[in-house]
């Protein structure tokens, strides 16, 4: 069977890896990683069966880590690093944590830092490349940001892969989402073409946490945990106030899981809105409704709303963004302004609105997450010293594995709205199962629990 998880190589790893590691399980040494080591790609029971049945071997990915021989020569490589996108918490810990890992794991002598995207790589860019050394990156990870700069927006591959043969640089991180997994791909194909002996290894970076196979990316935890302060913040301010109403609007163009384990993590939400699911505004299963039910019943209501929740209720902005992103309308805007116009004339709101992202986006991992990072950073150098190239890095069922980039672009990861996450969101807010007029299979609106 063809596994669709292979990873591509530059070549035989024929030198010795400088980290000293041990290849014998309990000696009390760490061990190198065996080259066939490999993990499930889906680990449910009923999904193996399927493949044993048909005398096939299930999917699966390698398993990251340190190998005992490598492909590159520490002495003669020049690694280089570009962080592109929207922020989000840990670029810094990945920064670093790279060139540590490359610097004193491995003894590379150079590392460059491209500035400002994709755009840092070529060769017009405003500004060149800094030199990453231990003292240039030691105390980065207590910062917000991303100490390198960041762009949205593609840039030539072969003008970048020139710049890179120009610069001598032989192997390349790209920390970054969605887009700059293409950009990568793009940049790792076009290699290819040229029969270049450049490796391009991403790190997944999306705030969202929406990239296929993969538990979840740096950043994610932060989020979720800065979300909630957002979250309580809006419930004090609802409550204070005779009918209040607290609208926090939280980072989530495809995917509501920010959204929806912040409000799990507060537990004091009573309405959670994500573009998994559609809502109505008008009729008896609609927004409007639930909120006068829920005034007849209840002084406050504390709303989530994901950023690209209820799209259909408002004009796009137009046109897409620099990372080929369709621009969206502001949801949460559009909220506060429908429900005061709603209530005008027939109840007396106190609504409190708050759009916490890029306070968000801009803060410092938390610790969780600056662990997590650690962990990537220095699975990616393994993988890139081991001359593995058109990959990523990431954790898969809660082990670290090597993706190729083709198949974290193939598709988006979403809430389902039938699984174990959106049933623990209802259970905790008592919302009703759907906001819509006519819900599908004609189930009711009726909630789970009533909530306070």
């Amino acid at each position: 069977m063809h596994n669709g998880f292979h990873i591509e190589r530059l070549g035989a790893a024929e030198i010795s890896s400088p980290i000293n590691l041990g290849t014998e399980p309990g000696d009390l040494l760490a061990d190198f990683t065996p080259d066939d080591a490999r993990v499930l790609a889906e680990v449910d029971l009923e999904h193996l069966r399927s493949h044993l049945r048909g005398n096939e071997d299930p999917e699966s990915m390698e398993l990251a880590g340190p190998r005992e021989r490598i492909y590159f020569d520490p002495s003669k490589l020049t690694a280089g690093i570009v962080t592109c996108g929207g922020l989000c918490p840990g670029l810094n810990n990945v920064i670093r944590g790279l060139t540590m890992t490359l610097h004193h794991g491995y003894r590379v002598k150079r590392i460059l830092g491209f500035r400002y995207g994709y755009k840092g790589l070529t060769p017009d860019a405003t500004h060149q490349p800094i030199e990453l050394t231990p003292d240039a990156v030691k105390d980065i990870h207590g910062r917000g940001g991303t100490v390198l700069g960041s762009s949205r927006g593609p840039q030539d591959a072969g003008v970048i892969v020139e710049n890179l043969e120009r610069l001598g640089v032989r192997l390349l991180f790209t920390v970054g989402g969605d887009g700059t997994f293409r950009g990568a791909l793009k940049l790792h194909q076009e290699i290819a073409r040229r029969g270049a002996d450049i490796a391009v290894v991403a790190v997944p970076k999306t705030i969202d946490n929406d990239i296929p196979h993969v538990d979840r990316t740096f950043g994610f935890q932060t989020a979720v945990s800065k979300a909630a302060e957002a979250i309580m913040a809006a419930y004090y301010e609802a409550q204070s106030a005779e009918n209040g109403i607290g609208l926090v609007k939280l980072m989530g163009r495809h995917a509501g899981f920010i959204a929806a384990n912040a409000a799990l993590a507060a537990r004091i939400a009573n309405l959670v809105l994500v573009p998994e699911l559609p809502f109505d505004l008008d009729g008896r299963g609609g927004l409007f409704a639930y909120l006068e039910d829920r005034f007849a019943k209840r002084k406050s209501t504390v709303i989530v709303v994901a950023e690209g929740a209820g799209q259909r209720h408002l004009e796009l902005a137009g046109g897409k963004d620099a990372s080929g992103n369709v621009k969206l309308g502001d949801i949460g805007v559009f909220i506060k302004q429908a429900i005061a116009d709603h209530f005008k004339g027939k109840a007396e709101l106190t609504l409190k609105y708050i759009d916490p992202s890029y306070i968000i986006r801009s803060a410092p991992a938390g610790s969780n997450d600056a662990v997590f990072c650690g962990y990537l950073a220095q699975n990616a150098a393994h993988a890139g010293m081991s001359g593995r190239t058109g990959m990523a890095v990431g954790r898969s069922h809660g082990k670290f594995t090597h993706i190729p980039l083709e198949r974290l672009v193939e598709s988006s990861k979403k809430i389902d709205p039938e699984g174990s996450l959106w049933i623990s969101v209802l259970e905790s807010t008592g919302q009703p199962f759907y906001m819509t007029e006519r819900p599908p299979k004609d189930l009711s609106r009726q909630s789970l629990i009533p909530q306070g």
